[in-house]
């Protein structure tokens, strides 16, 4: 694996197969946290039987999720080779701050790529295959990659590549030498295969293309290229359920309850993370567990009938959950797609109360009604597309844009209003602390949406008002507001910053008393040593000028005050 910058610093990572000295562990770990081999013990069932490095420390509880969700649950009847993903708690103790590049690649990361502080992700590569020589009859082994990185397409990817290898020779294959703060990646990995694909910056224009190969690139004849580390194929994941794409977005948008009910692992997860990219480049805010099982330690915790279905989506396979689910608002019932001539057949929308029985049809059973209108245009593009026999990769690009200027026009009139809540630039000096925010106020907001709503950027019609009402009371717009005030936030501190440093601070500290200008002193040094940790976007020569300007100042107070100051 190698790893590239823009700055043309490379870096890489090696993978041997037993061979070979140890490359150090520590630094590979900003991609992933450990990698498990999970398989079939007779008289303990799923059980960890490798974990790398072999210092890593997971709770029990860590492992015990781990085991359950690498294996597809027995009614899935999955043989041969399957992938697919989960997302776990990270266990309460265990650190959830992050070191200076963690924090750097967050800053620079768009959010739905952002480092997961309190779960871990899990990429499984799951084989079950029939062996004469175990007890049981089966091979039956995962590899799993656990993560704090949602890159769902670049740990498959490698996960095709390392995991037949590891299957057949069932040794080590995995030692890593890297470092994660780069925007581009090369994978280089057993034999001769290799690969490129592009970590998004936050500054990349949206609907861009994710990859675009440099010649510059020292890469191999025939590489295989991974367009995107995380978007999966949108139409695949809704080729049954098209038509409801409307309703599937609004769903997310509002943060609302949600079961997916899925034949197989795969399609649970794949159907999950496709719902939660949805409504990019918005962050979905509530939990989402994209394979879930009556093993998992919140199993009680999601199925208590005492109160409401906590903001949630869950993937699952098990047939049991569909009794345990029943009081649900909104259940995705999805197979593997049948077709209906040469179309994709759609599923229906059906009342809650026809999901009890155990051979349930596929449908979603919800009495949700949607905001907005149904996008037909789209639809009939789409399924024009599937007639012409347009390619799966193009038809997810219209999907994807499609979404993505809905969720723009969405919240491009928050944007705005949001931004006019931030001080104007001239009520901010250096001798008084930085204005204050002013506060969201929901109701002038929604008086904005009059002349500055979502009818400037989208022909989409329907009841954008209660459309917005209802967002204002969602898990989604709590996160995506706490967001943009400790943005805001860090822009004042950065505006004031800058203010301080092209004043005239000696000037000031002339008419000013020993404990005012002490005071001073102590207030600059907090802001640099903020500005330095943080690592804020202000100029290294302002930073400078404003250290000199408080050395100078210290140097005019008396010897032992001196002192005091730089000791502290």
């Amino acid at each position: 694996m190698e790893l590239l910058e823009t700055g043309g610093r490379a870096r890489t990572v090696k993978c041997c197969s037993g061979s070979g000295p140890a490359l150090p562990w520590d630094r590979f770990s900003a991609w992933l946290e450990c990698v498990c081999v999970v398989t079939f013990d007779l008289e303990l069932g799923q059980a960890i039987e490798l974990v790398y490095p072999h210092d890593m420390r997971l709770t029990e509880k860590e492992k015990t999720s781990i085991c359950y969700l690498s294996f597809p649950d027995s009614y899935s009847g999955c043989l041969g080779d399957t992938q697919f993903s989960f997302r776990i708690r990270q266990t309460v103790g265990h650190k959830l701050s992050m070191n200076g590049d963690e924090e750097k690649y967050n800053r620079d990361a768009p959010v739905v790529l952002q480092r997961d502080r309190a779960h871990y992700y899990g990429f499984v590569y799951f084989r079950q295959v029939k062996d004469s020589t175990v007890k049981r009859g089966y091979f039956q082994k995962s590899l799993v990659l656990i993560s704090r990185l949602p890159f769902v397409n670049l740990f498959h990817s490698l996960l095709q590549l390392v995991a037949p290898e590891y299957f057949e020779k069932l040794e080590p294959c995995l030692e890593a030498d890297a470092d994660i703060p780069a925007m581009y990646l090369s994978i280089s990995i057993l034999c001769n295969s290799n690969g490129s694909v592009r970590i998004p910056s936050r500054k990349d224009k949206h609907g861009t293309s994710p990859l675009k190969q440099s010649n510059q690139e020292n890469l191999l004849p025939a590489p295989m290229v991974i367009p995107t580390v995380n978007e999966l194929d949108l139409f695949g994941c809704f080729q049954s359920i098209l038509i409801h794409i409307q309703m599937l977005w609004e769903l997310m948008l509002l943060g609302e309850p949600v079961i997916v009910m899925a034949t197989s692992p795969k399609i649970s997860s794949d159907t999950v993370l496709a719902l939660t990219s949805c409504i990019a480049p918005l962050r979905y805010c509530c939990d989402y567990r994209p394979y879930f099982t009556i093993h998992d330690t919140e199993f009680k915790e999601y199925t208590t009938r005492t109160q409401a279905p906590p903001n949630v989506i869950l993937g699952v396979t098990n047939p049991f959950f569909i009794k345990t689910f029943q009081h649900w608002p909104h259940i995705i019932r999805i197979g593997e797609v049948r077709m209906s001539g040469d179309l994709p057949k759609q599923i229906k929308v059906k009342k809650l109360m026809k999901l009890r029985t155990l051979d349930t049809k596929p449908g979603i059973y919800t009495s949700y009604k949607t905001f907005l209108h149904k996008d037909k245009t789209l639809i009939k593009r789409l399924l024009k597309g599937i007639q012409r026999k347009r390619s799966a990769e193009v038809q997810s690009v219209i999907v994807r844009l499609h979404l993505l200027e809905l969720t723009q026009s969405f919240i491009i009139p928050l944007e705005r209003y949001v931004a006019s809540l931030m001080p104007l630039q001239r009520t901010i000096t250096a001798w008084k602390n930085p204005p204050q925010i002013r506060p969201f106020i929901k109701e002038e907001f929604m008086k904005t949406l009059e002349y500055a709503g979502p009818q400037l950027t989208s022909v989409q019609k329907g009841d954008w008002i209660g459309l917005y009402r209802r967002f204002l009371k969602s898990p989604n717009f709590d996160g995506w507001f706490r967001m943009r005030y400790q943005e805001m936030c860090k822009k004042l501190e950065i505006l004031h910053l800058e203010v301080l440093c092209e004043a005239d601070l000696l000037r000031w500290v002339r008419e000013k008393s020993e404990v005012e200008v002490v005071d001073l002193v102590l207030k600059l040094r907090e802001k640099l040593i903020k500005a330095r940790v943080h690592q804020l976007p202000v100029r290294d020569d302002l930073l400078e000028k404003l250290e000199l300007y408080l050395e100078t100042v210290i140097s005019s107070l008396p010897d032992d005050l001196q002192v005091v100051l730089h000791r502290h």
